[in-house]
């Protein structure tokens, strides 16, 4: 990572240009947020016409969040990525807010016994998403600016893992254990590329693994859920309910896929066909060849952060564009995973291609803040 010997990070660095957009990243996040619009519609038609009597209620929804997405995305792309430094902390206590905002009676919404979602009035977004967003900040002003000390247990180490331990109690509750896991993920990866020594990244381990074990017991359904990602077909009428019927939609794909449209499993078969399975969906309708041009598109995009921050002038860019584009390979690696029997299961959008406006409009700034940091590179 790029080295400064100023203790904050440099927000006059010159905007050099400022009208350049890299389409080798661009392109294939359009090209995601197209197809993401395209199967949203194939997967959800039959369950929007069910269930809002109209085939297009997600079609438009997503669309419409892709528009905006893309006015998002040219405001962070022109807006100062180092004045994020200044808003570091106030956009932590709106993130801690937003997430305990969820116990408010009228705010919260629950959906199958998790609260997650805040209702806005007009609109409902995900307090995670937002969370994530924020955390990668954090971590990149806080590492950028103790750069000199982050070999220090007490400086380096611990102040980025009691802001871990907060979200993770806030997510305790809701509950929301996927997101300790990517929460805690990203943080151990940016600590480590921020420099932060190996033994101080695996001293909190036994007490995690203490916490782990005593959560599986207190939340017995942690257990069934991972017996049914071990053994999906012993358990095909339960917990492995949703994997057995994904593997049956990558299956049923083959090589070239059974056509636009064509998918059995999005006929109440597949829970969430739209969102956190879409990915099987796609393997159904496009097959092996088109799963084979998703994941091409990604690496394009996870290249592209990964170049951007190599290049950055300042360690504040560096390990802003590396936390963004390490968030969006999380997500992506742990969706394929859930789909694919990799992993258990775990409620997480595919990133650009799943119904969701938080999700996509987070994505979308993301990769704003990438073409920022870009813009100011020699």
């Amino acid at each position: 990572m790029p080295t400064s010997h100023s203790s904050h990070p440099d927000i006059t660095l010159k905007r050099r240009h400022n009208g350049h957009y890299n389409v080798k990243l661009l392109i294939p996040m359009l090209l995601l947020i197209g197809i993401g619009i395209v199967m949203v519609y194939s997967a959800s038609s039959t369950l929007a016409q069910e269930h809002f009597n109209g085939e297009y209620y997600f079609l438009k929804k997503q669309a419409t969040f892709a528009l905006l997405g893309i006015i998002v995305l040219i405001g962070f792309k022109n807006f100062p990525y180092t004045y994020f430094a200044y808003l570091t902390y106030p956009l932590i206590i709106l993130s801690l807010v937003f997430i305990a905002a969820i116990e408010i009676p009228g705010l919260g919404v629950e959906v199958k016994g998790a609260s997650r979602w805040l209702y806005l009035g007009i609109f409902t977004f995900q307090p995670s998403e937002f969370a994530r967003f924020v955390l990668i900040i954090y971590l990149a002003y806080s590492m950028s600016k103790k750069e000199n000390s982050v070999k220090s247990f007490s400086i380096g180490f611990l102040p980025h893992f009691i802001l871990l331990v907060l979200f993770s109690l806030l997510f305790i509750h809701q509950p929301d254990f996927g997101s300790i896991i990517i929460f805690g993920a990203l943080t151990w990866i940016m600590l480590f590329v921020g420099g932060v020594p190996i033994i101080h990244l695996l001293s909190p381990l036994p007490i995690l693994a203490s916490l782990l074990f005593f959560l599986m017991n207190q939340k017995p359904y942690i257990i069934d859920r991972f017996l049914g990602f071990l053994n999906p077909w012993k358990y095909a009428s339960a917990e492995g309910y949703q994997l057995v019927h994904s593997f049956m939609a990558f299956g049923s794909g083959g090589l070239f896929g059974a056509g636009f449209g064509q998918s059995y499993q999005k006929l109440f078969y597949l829970p969430e066909p739209h969102t956190d399975f879409i990915f099987a969906i796609i393997g159904e309708e496009m097959g092996f060849i088109g799963v084979l041009i998703i994941l091409a598109l990604f690496a394009a995009i996870l290249h592209g952060g990964i170049s951007i921050a190599l290049r950055a002038d300042d360690p504040f860019g560096s390990l802003l564009s590396m936390g963004l584009t390490t968030a969006l390979a999380l997500q992506l690696f742990v969706n394929l995973g859930v789909a694919l029997g990799l992993l258990p299961t775990k409620g997480l959008t595919l990133p650009f291609l799943s119904y969701g406006g938080t999700s996509l409009l987070v994505s979308m700034a993301s990769v704003g803040i990438m073409l920022n940091i870009e813009g100011t590179t020699t």
